[in-house]
């Protein structure tokens, strides 16, 4: 049952995201103020235009990513130029170049598209983001489940310092994969890794929270929650702005969408809108952590009993080879014939070839425990 709800919720996601998006208030930014009621008169709630000053401030605006493009007017009277930022996705890109071409069309004016804010080489797709986080996440998701199979062998720092650490590790190889070595995502090394570590950690701890609190289904709802609702509206194959407004909330506070944002804004956008990402992916780390750690704390182990003393015997009780402060100086009882026992030869004492052969010597219970006699048997012949 738990794997239909998987497979559906996944199909659903991905699938149904990507069946038919539809722009919504897409920012804007418009040269001229008569330009810029047109626009927003004939694109309606499509868009969202921001009025600029100047060209200048409007460029500006495209490259801190304030805006997804810039409409001015172009040379002649009856040109349009559309400036893009490529790195904002190349469905968001595509959305707003066929709103804009549309109202040139209506307008009878011609349209000149540029890319301002182009992708990488080998990010031609501008999906290196979105695998980059998916894998991240699943490395968490994926390291948590293997601390919870051990979570009986490890005391809670033992755990919390294992996943903080593989979290550390994996931003760092992750992050000199896809930068150094692969070049797709042209992002500084070390702001790169921290952002991978961030993920990392709020996958795996979010993960672990969810398996403390919900036993074994906390499993399967972190699959729903982080591998399928929170990558299919991270915002990377379907942009944000095109995302119905339910999957548009998810994508600001779900830590992949928050990571895709934060890998874009260092790669492209000089980091210009980098700290609220950072503070969604600290937030769901480390308050995972720190419900995780009251829960267990909560839980807590039994406190190992008292030793109980041992229960005095009763007064009236003989206490077996117990002599008195007051007795010592009385003479102990002499042993009775009985338990009196033969003295042994001295010459039986130092052949232990007659122990073997059936001389053992042995002490009496409770006879003089420095005597030694013969087993009870049949003597040895004595020439």
């Amino acid at each position: 049952m738990i794997g239909l709800i998987i497979v559906s919720a996944f199909v659903s996601c991905y699938v149904g995201l990507m069946r038919d998006p539809q722009p919504h208030r897409i920012p804007v930014a418009v040269t001229g103020t008569r330009l810029a009621g047109q626009v927003q008169q004939a694109l309606g709630d499509s868009v969202d235009v921001h009025r600029a000053a100047s060209a200048s401030a409007a460029h500006d605006a495209l490259l801190h990513r304030d805006v997804v493009a810039v409409l001015r007017s172009g040379p002649h009277a009856k040109d349009l130029a559309l400036d893009t930022a490529g790195a904002n996705g190349l469905s968001t890109t595509a959305a707003i170049t066929r709103l804009a071409t549309g109202y040139a069309h209506g307008a009878g004016r011609h349209l000149t598209v540029s890319d301002t804010v182009p992708l990488d080489r080998y990010d031609a797709r501008g999906l290196a983001g979105f695998y980059l986080s998916f894998g991240v996440t699943l490395s968490g998701f994926a390291l948590a489940q293997s601390v919870v199979g051990i979570a009986n062998l490890l005391h809670l720092r033992h755990r919390f310092t294992l996943m903080a650490a593989f979290s550390a590790a994996s931003g760092l190889v992750a992050a000199a994969i896809a930068g150094p070595v692969l070049g797709a995502v042209p992002a500084p090394y070390l702001p790169l890794a921290f952002v991978l570590a961030l993920l990392a950690a709020a996958a795996a701890f979010t993960t672990k929270m969810l398996a403390a609190c919900f036993g074994p289904l906390g499993i399967p709802v972190a699959t729903l929650l982080l591998l399928t609702v929170g990558n299919s509206t991270s915002g990377a194959t379907i942009g944000t702005d095109l995302l119905p407004r339910g999957a548009r909330t998810l994508s600001e506070v779900m830590p992949p969408g928050a990571a895709v944002r934060a890998i874009a804004d260092i790669s492209y956008f000089q980091g210009s809108h980098v700290l609220a990402p950072l503070a969604t992916l600290v937030l769901w780390g480390a308050g995972s952590a720190i419900l995780l750690a009251v829960r267990t704390s909560g839980q807590g182990s039994p406190a190992p009993a008292a030793p109980q003393p041992a229960p005095l015997p009763h007064p009236s009780a003989p206490v077996p080879h117990a002599v008195s402060y007051e007795d010592r100086s009385a003479p102990l009882p002499h042993p009775s014939a009985e338990d009196r026992a033969a003295p042994v030869p001295y010459e039986d004492r130092l052949l232990p070839d007659r122990v073997a052969a059936g001389a053992a010597m042995t002490a009496p219970f409770g006879g003089d425990t420095g005597r030694f006699t013969r087993d009870p048997g049949p003597a040895p012949h004595r020439a």
